[in-house]
């Protein structure tokens, strides 16, 4: 399973599986231990609870990267981002894993609706 290289290459990475329905491959673009902001304003906390939440996930339609800012990197941190639509707009934070690649922490997929 390809791993992000960078801290970009992990929204690339969500879409390609999010499109392929591949709950696995979405969930090992995480943490352990990571926290995901879901859309009622509760947190999945942890792997088990992140893969429970994008198994029952039903998408419609394809899903299309949206436009990329450039990870704004300190240290094995970085914050990511992503504009999707005008009322759409995604903050993460990403962790240098001991092998170089990167896995999110910490995933706001729409900080304009933030509850």
């Amino acid at each position: 399973m390809e791993k992000a290289h960078h801290p970009n290459d992990l929204a690339r990475l969500l879409v390609n599986r999010l499109n392929a329905r591949d709950v696995d491959g979405i969930v090992a673009l995480y943490e352990e231990d990571a926290v995901l902001a879901l859309p009622d304003g509760s947190l999945a906390k942890g792997a088990a609870a992140i893969r429970a939440y994008f198994a029952q996930l039903q998408l419609n339609q394809l899903v299309a990267l949206g436009k990329r800012s450039e990870a704004l990197m300190l240290g094995d941190l970085a914050l990511t981002s992503t504009v999707l639509s005008p009322e759409t707009a995604t903050a993460e934070v990403a962790r240098r894993q001991p092998d170089g690649s990167w896995r999110w922490i910490l995933d706001r997929p729409n900080v304009l609706s933030a509850h």
